[in-house]
């Protein structure tokens, strides 16, 4: 599954699976452009290097458009196209619409989940018409299922509009041969719950919410995001891929 010479964005890439797909694209020959977090993004700046492919760092919060419209500028200004973007910033934090921060919360959460994919979307593709390249989008199972909704509905919400958004825009940039996919994962072994301030839960008991009583790693989501990527899946658009040990199905 070579990726030779193809440029690939990928935002949220300091750590978890925007991290490991950094890599694993690296890996196969990819020139990445990675940013977000400065001290997380060293290690995988290096471990892209180690594979002989220097990524390009733009320390970029996505959620502002001039930042946003840098990323893109940046990858073009170096490479001269873009053949992949993958969006895959995202937060997730609770948010209780009785509480007095809600519409704080829900603005931040929509702003990086939602708003930051659609404008880096908006501003890609006259690059990705020109490779006849492709989109994917980093959702969850929380934009199809009402577990946990009452305190993550800001989350929830965003995800769910994620997906419509990724369909929409598969059908609008099928005629240019540019295709546009969702990835789904249920529970992956990240640093997200930290993010959240608390011991929500840990991941064995995470496990226990599966089918499979396992939590993935997110290596397993960048191989499926390598496959999405590739000319394997080029009969493949408009398409929300499940990886989730079984979790809507328990």
């Amino acid at each position: 599954m070579s990726f030779d010479n193809k440029v690939v964005i990928i935002t949220g890439s300091s750590s978890g699976i925007g991290a490991s797909t950094a890599i694993a694209l690296a890996k196969e020959g990819a020139h990445v452009v990675i940013g977000r977090n400065e001290k997380k993004m060293k290690k995988v700046n290096e471990k892209c290097e180690s594979y002989g492919k220097k990524p390009l760092v733009v320390k970029a919060d996505v959620s502002k458009d001039e930042e946003a419209k840098k990323v893109i500028d940046e990858t073009i200004k170096t490479f001269g196209k873009l053949d992949v973007l993958i969006n895959n910033a995202g937060v997730a934090d609770w948010n209780d619409i009785t509480s007095d921060d809600f519409m704080k919360k829900f603005d931040a959460i929509m702003n990086i989940n939602l708003r930051a994919a659609v404008y880096l979307t908006h501003l890609a593709i006259p690059h990705l018409i020109k490779t006849k390249g492709n989109i994917i989008n980093t959702s969850s199972i929380a934009g199809s299922s009402t577990l946990g909704m009452s305190l993550l509905s800001s989350y929830c919400t965003s995800k769910a509009a994620l997906n419509h958004f990724s369909r929409g825009v598969a059908l609008k940039l099928a005629e240019y041969g540019v295709r546009v996919n969702v990835i789904s994962p249920g529970p992956v072994r990240t640093d997200i719950a930290e993010s959240m301030g608390a011991d929500i839960m840990t991941w064995d008991a995470a496990a226990q919410t599966t089918a499979l009583k396992r939590v993935s790693e997110p290596e397993e989501i960048a191989d499926l995001m390598l496959f999405l990527a590739s000319d394997k899946a080029i009969g493949i658009t408009g398409s929300v891929f499940i990886s989730d040990n079984g979790s809507l199905v328990k």
